[in-house]
């Protein structure tokens, strides 16, 4: 279920602000200064903010046109990043134009995970990389194992996986072509 936009407001708070270390999701992450991120299931920006402070441009899709904190947070990066309101299933995008894809606590509210990865990985250039965290207490091994399949299955190779307490992770890099 996504996080209604009245309660978005759980998803920036102190208490997780200081639990969630946004530098290491940067760095393990793959991106760089020179990288451009899509960044699947924006919510209100506790991660965007972080990502236009690092990378050279990101593409926020986000579902909820309730997500208002959003545009303020990223006001002061100009149009260092883009917001792309939709569902990723059904947004267009241009193809092979992101170097990292970075779901955070997102890809397990999609609908259509299948079309979800269509669309990620044409996004994705050869060689890039998506990057997966996942909620432990929602998201259990069997899960996280499916969902790295589903990218496995369009050309992605697993590089990185950690099973957290809090948090499960994945970092795939692509190895083929887009669909």
């Amino acid at each position: 279920m996504v996080c209604p936009s009245w309660l978005a407001f759980i998803l920036y708070n102190p208490v997780r602000k200081s639990l969630t270390d946004r530098v290491k999701i940067i760095n393990e992450s793959g991106i760089t200064n020179d990288s451009v991120v899509l960044e699947v299931g924006a919510g209100n920006g506790f991660i965007t903010e972080a990502l236009a402070g690092n990378a050279r441009k990101v593409y926020a899709v986000e579902l909820q046109a309730g997500m208002k904190k959003l545009e303020r947070r990223i006001s002061q990066f100009g149009n260092k990043v883009s917001i792309i309101r939709g569902d990723i299933a059904s947004v267009s995008m241009g193809e092979a134009f992101a170097d990292v894809c970075l779901l955070y606590y997102s890809f397990h509210e999609f609908g259509d995970h299948e079309k979800a990865a269509d669309a990620i990985s044409r996004a994705v250039r050869s060689g890039g990389i998506v990057s997966i965290y996942e909620p432990a207490l929602e998201v259990g091994k069997l899960s996280m194992q499916k969902t790295v399949s589903v990218f496995e299955q369009r050309g992605f190779v697993k590089t990185k996986e950690r099973n957290g307490f809090f948090t499960r992770f994945a970092s795939l890099r692509k190895m083929t072509v887009s669909l």
